[in-house]
Parts: structure tokens; C-alpha cells; sequence
């Protein structure tokens, strides 16, 4: 099973500029989309249906905001969309796909960059979301959890961690969040192939050299469940991928 994160910061605006182009190339089985923008009836669908894809959509209540979806060459048992609670599901924020034994989980976190408003509501998202996902392991115990968690981890993952020790995105509690998810049983998977440093999959837009110069932070993540962790065949980015202001992320997976 390849799969692939992706926020595309608007899908529209991704398949002008070469989105299309680039799932002809098969980059793989199932391709986890964030902030899509976009109500289902406002896109194509045979855009990805010709290229063999299933497409499932959850949209934010308010108009070219948000939302999440997700193109499968492989056909899910059952979709559900939200989680089951209402501010997260009313900005269209989780959608859930089983595989089998496993399920898919596609996510996007709430940014908290627009001020201290949001970043409550970041908080209180991510205890709610922390305590859903605890309930959810219980009953399903592989878990693949895809998106963009708008969370810079460790000063490895972000390219200027003291200036930016006061941004939404690396403040302490969010990355204590970030280390008690990890704790609680589940795996990095990207980490467990690259230890290696300056490797990032978003860049600010404010400043067109900051990409060139790949001052960047990783903030899109595939995080498996320990149960999954002997299935990890492999994981990457691919920061040459530019359709957006973040870039996919990619892990494979032995099925059996």
C-alpha cells in the first residue's frame, strides 16, 4: 500500500497547476488531500476516475474553506466522515477510510497562525482529537493517520527553531502534544527512515526565495500505530513536488 499526504491549499488551484499531470504518474495507491477548498460538486470527479481513482470528499460548512478528501486506486470497506465532533466537523476536518483490518485516517489540523482565537481553538482540538484517537485505537488497532498537523515536532524538523520559538506551529505546548501523541503509541514513519536534518514539507509563501533556500518546516506527517510499525517498508518527501506551498509526503506499507 503507497500512500501519500498532501495539503494542497486549494484542489482547484493545485489542478491548474499540474495536479492532474502529476497522479498520471502514479505516485500511489492512495492520495490523502488537505485543505482542499472546494465542495465535491465544485470539482471534476473524472479528473480522477478516468486515472482509476475513487474520490471521497468532506468539506467544510463554509464555502472554500478547509475540507479534506481522498483519491484510492484501492476500494475502501467503509468511508465515514468527521469524527463526531461538531467544530471540527463543521470545517470538515477527518475523514476515515478501512482497508481491511486497517483504517485510514486523513486530517487537517487547525492552524493556530491567525491569532490567539484560533490557537485556543487549536488547543482545544487537540485534546479532543487526542482523546477520540485513544477511544478509536481500542477498537481499531492499526491505525494510519495522514495530514497536515500544523505542528513542527522537534528543532530537527524545522529550519529556524529559536526564531521561530514563539510561532504558532512550534510553541511548547503544541510540540509537548506532539510528544505525548508519539509516547502513546504511535510511530513517525518518515523518521524511521530519515534521521537526517533540513528535510521539511512546508515553506512560507510571504518569501519566494524561502523554498529555494529550503528553509522550510515539517509539518505533514504519516503516523502509524505500533502495530503497523514491522509493515513499514518505506517513507519520503518530495519537496520537487510543486503544486502548493507544502509538498507530498509518502510512506509504504506491507499489507500483510
Amino acid at each position: 500500500m503507497r500512500i501519500i499526504s498532501y495539503n494542497v491549499n486549494g484542489i482547484r488551484a493545485a489542478i491548474k497547476k499540474g495536479f492532474i499531470d502529476w497522479l498520471k504518474t502514479d505516485p500511489a495507491d492512495i492520495i490523502c488531500v488537505q485543505e482542499t477548498k472546494a465542495q465535491k460538486e465544485n470539482v471534476d470527479h473524472t479528473l480522477f476516475n478516468d486515472l482509476g481513482y475513487h474520490d471521497y470528499w468532506f468539506s467544510a460548512q463554509k464555502k472554500g474553506y478547509s475540507g479534506v478528501a481522498v483519491f484510492t486506486k484501492i476500494k475502501p470497506d467503509a468511508v465515514e466522515v468527521g469524527n463526531g465532533h461538531g467544530p471540527s466537523d463543521d470545517e470538515g476536518r477527518v475523514i476515515q477510510l478501512q482497508f481491511g483490518d486497517i483504517r485510514l485516517i486523513n486530517t487537517y489540523f487547525p492552524s493556530g497562525t491567525s491569532g490567539d482565537v484560533r490557537q485556543e481553538f487549536k488547543y482545544q482540538w487537540l485534546d479532543e482529537y487526542y482523546k477520540w484517537l485513544n477511544e478509536l485505537k481500542k477498537k481499531h488497532p492499526k491505525l494510519i493517520l495522514c495530514g497536515d498537523y500544523n505542528i513542527a515536532h522537534k528543532e530537527i524538523d524545522i529550519h529556524d527553531p529559536k526564531g521561530n520559538k514563539n510561532s504558532s506551529g512550534f510553541l511548547p505546548a503544541e510540540r509537548e502534544w506532539m510528544t505525548k501523541f508519539f509516547e502513546n503509541g504511535w510511530v513517525d514513519s518518515f523518521r524511521e527512515f530519515h534521521p537526517e536534518p533540513h528535510r521539511y514539507s512546508w515553506w512560507s509563501q510571504r518569501f519566494p526565495s524561502v523554498r529555494l533556500q529550503n528553509k522550510g518546516w515539517r509539518i505533514d506527517y504519516i503516523s502509524v500505530t505500533e502495530p503497523l510499525k514491522k509493515n513499514l517498508q518505506d517513507a519520503e518527501i518530495y519537496p520537487d513536488v510543486k503544486h502548493s506551498d507544502h509538498c507530498p509526503v509518502y510512506l509504504e506499507l506491507k499489507m500483510k
